[in-house]
């Protein structure tokens, strides 16, 4: 079965020091977690009334394909009780999400967002 290597976006602003870590023992327990950045508080984008969000990256290695593995980080999100109907820039127990895949840059916001390239490159 080919490996794949991915580096994912983690970022919380409910409880984010508890929720992020939950999320990393889950991919250390479910996946071969390679290596997680440092992490930076950020302000809010789109919706400024909202705590700073604490921000980061993990490197990883899975089995999954990238179609699968979205699903994986979407249920985790939801294991995290990510709330799905609470505004897109609003606050979240639990942001995943691939940035990089097998090297290829899959996420745009890689090149709009500096504190996303900043953790991103810091493992890469």
């Amino acid at each position: 079965m080919k490996k794949h290597e991915c580096i994912i976006g983690i970022g919380s602003n409910i409880e984010p020091e508890k929720n992020i870590a939950a999320a990393l023992f889950y991919l250390r327990q479910e996946q071969e977690l390679i290596s997680v950045s440092s992490l930076v508080k950020t302000l809010p984008i789109g919706i400024p009334e909202q705590p700073d969000f604490l921000n980061g990256a993990a490197r990883i290695i899975t089995e999954m394909e990238i179609a699968e593995f979205q699903d994986y980080l979407k249920n985790l999100e939801d294991r995290l009780k990510r709330d799905r109907t609470a505004p897109k820039f609003g606050s979240r127990t639990i942001d995943l999400d691939i940035v990089k895949w097998d090297g290829e840059i899959v996420d745009q916001d890689y090149n709009h967002r500096d504190f996303l390239k900043t953790v991103v490159d810091e493992i890469a």
